[in-house]
């Protein structure tokens, strides 16, 4: 598949300003232009985030009704319920709140619908439940800024809800007693991309500081609060930077025994931001995939390492049953999809898939083809989507347009959900086939964003290890990828039964080693003594005490001549 390569311009003087001003290498300073942290402040917020940096938990809408509300609960011990997620997110914010309450002596319960019966948010069987078990409050965690209906059953029924959310709203907001949203129209609070959890943990901080407690009691759910933040694929940007620096340094210590049993067990030799999304996450999330997210609640809240061992024995289970079953699913949409004539908009269903783990080939397929895709597993008559986009094209106006057959859906332009008769698929495919042929997407193709141009000449280990300071790398904070020119094959050969592929490369006298993973095959497309161009990561390699420079291939191709 053919990518466009896209050089961010470089701007020498004020990378030569910085080095001087602030001590640090070049490449580093050109990486902070290019992410707009030119000022002190900035670059030190960034770099060195402190407790300080956190916002004022009071600018976020709602926020002194939803405490002064909480507050009555605890003093009058109310029967109170936490109705959270089935995802990280909602775990995580569940614990997170769950715990601080704890804390404070007052004990309350949790419900996490079941992903496969109920689906995502709030639901009138749900709150029917809640009410008959004699709660009066509800906290809603990463869920309910749209539940206008939910909300006025549960009022109905002698209910108070609390909804605290990081969705965007509609027109209409909830009738609670406090809607705490960044998102909201109204807001003042001023950076509106938390994560569910991060709302959450901006409650309890302002919990803390209305019961004059001291920040440690609320700091130290920074672990929990960083885990569903960095896997709920936010921008590490801004608030969510100062969380998730400052979780891992918490999360490398954990004393959650749940997290830390998780964490031994997934084998990674650093905790970071790939250790949370690849590692943890998947775990985490595959327990909702798969119909118990309970167990991975279960996880976080336990105090026994025994009980701990054994969720995480289970959750390591259900990952692997959830990569099986992916698995299988790719494998039957990729011959549905290569039988089909029409490739610029995917869309394949078959009856017993499972529509916990759709999402997931969806993006595969989309990665794989560059298309737009949904993917639909049928139930009876029923018919369950989920897809993923492209940039450049918005999937939910797609949807919007065609919507005629559709019973439900919802999403962003990135990633939607959906549900309809199966009688209607053809319709439905029909219809959003003939649309994307109108609008036109063929034009679009990958593009490989590159930091910058660098020369071996010029890189050293202490350079690399700065680039390393970015950390923690996610949304709106991607890993740098450079460019690497005028470079000759030295020696070629694939590894992993021909899954991966091993070069070494030589500019001038300069000679590095470089790893492709998952591009094993194109080691019959070149030769010794080609000449090569390269986009991809720096990094340190450590083998037998020695630390030499590595690239990580992300796309090569043959110098234009």
């Amino acid at each position: 598949m053919n990518k466009e390569w896209k050089v961010k311009e470089k701007d020498e003087e004020k990378i030569s300003e910085m080095v001087k001003e602030y001590n640090i290498s070049p490449i580093l300073a050109d990486c902070l232009i290019k992410r707009n942290i030119v000022q002190e402040n900035d670059i030190r917020k960034f770099l060195s985030p402190t407790r300080n940096d956190f916002y004022n938990s009071f600018l976020m809408p709602d926020m002194e009704k939803a405490v002064n509300r909480i507050l009555t609960a605890i003093k009058n011990n109310e029967k109170t319920i936490i109705y959270g997620d089935y995802d990280v997110d909602g775990i995580t914010s569940i614990t997170v709140l769950k715990n601080f309450l704890k804390d404070r002596n007052f004990n309350v319960d949790y419900y996490i619908p079941n992903r496969l019966e109920e689906g995502y948010g709030l639901n009138n069987n749900a709150i029917k439940k809640i009410a008959d078990n004699g709660y009066t409050l509800m906290i809603t965690v990463d869920c309910g800024i749209t539940a206008i209906e939910e909300v006025n059953y549960a009022k109905s029924l002698g209910i108070d809800t609390i909804v605290t959310d990081h969705h965007e709203p509609i027109e209409e907001l909830p009738n609670a007693i406090g809607v705490v949203d960044a998102k909201r129209k109204d807001s003042i609070y001023p950076f509106r991309e938390l994560a569910g959890v991060g709302v959450t943990f901006k409650f309890i901080q302002a919990i803390s500081k209305k019961m004059n407690l001291k920040e440690e009691e609320y700091l130290k759910y920074l672990d929990i609060v960083c885990i569903g933040t960095i896997s709920d694929i936010v921008p590490l940007v801004d608030e969510n930077r100062v969380i998730a620096k400052l979780g891992l340094m918490l999360v490398k210590q954990t004393k959650n025994i749940g997290l830390k049993t998780l964490i031994a067990s997934i084998g990674y030799k650093e905790i970071n931001s790939t250790a949370v999304s690849f590692g943890i996450a998947p775990r985490v999330n595959a327990s909702g995939r798969m119909g118990e997210a309970e167990e991975a609640l279960k996880l976080f809240l336990t105090s026994d390492s025994k009980e701990a061992q054994n969720i995480t024995h289970k959750l390591n289970q259900y990952n692997q049953e959830r990569q099986e079953t992916e698995k299988k699913i790719f494998d039957e949409a990729r011959e549905i999809i290569e039988k089909e004539e029409e490739k610029n908009f995917i869309i394949v269903g078959k009856e017993g898939w499972h529509h916990g783990v759709i999402g997931i080939v969806a993006s595969k397929v989309t990665e794989m083809y560059f298309k737009p895709s949904i993917l639909v597993c049928f139930e009876g008559e029923e018919a369950k989507g989920s897809g993923r986009s492209i940039p450049g094209f918005d999937l939910h106006e797609a949807l919007v347009n065609c919507s005629t057959y559709l019973e439900k859906f919802g999403g962003h332009s990135m990633a939607i959900g959906l549900s309809f008769k199966k009688k209607n698929f053809e319709k439905i495919k029909k219809q959003l086939q003939d649309y994307v042929q109108e609008v036109d997407i063929s034009g679009i193709i990958p593009i490989i964003e590159l930091e910058s141009e660098v020369s071996l000449k010029g890189i050293s280990i202490e350079d690399v290890k700065s680039i390393y300071k970015l950390e923690p790398f996610g949304e709106a904070n991607k890993m740098p990828i450079f460019l690497f020119k005028n470079l000759k094959i030295d020696s070629i050969r694939s590894l992993s039964e021909g899954k991966h592929l091993k070069l070494t490369l030589k500019s001038d006298k300069y000679i590095i080693n470089a790893i492709g993973f998952n591009i094993g095959k194109l080691v019959n497309e070149y030769v010794i003594g080609d000449k090569v161009e390269i986009a991809g990561v720096l990094e340190i390699n450590e083998f037998n005490g020695m630390e030499n420079i590595q690239i990580n291939i992300k796309d090569i191709r043959k110098a234009l001549q």
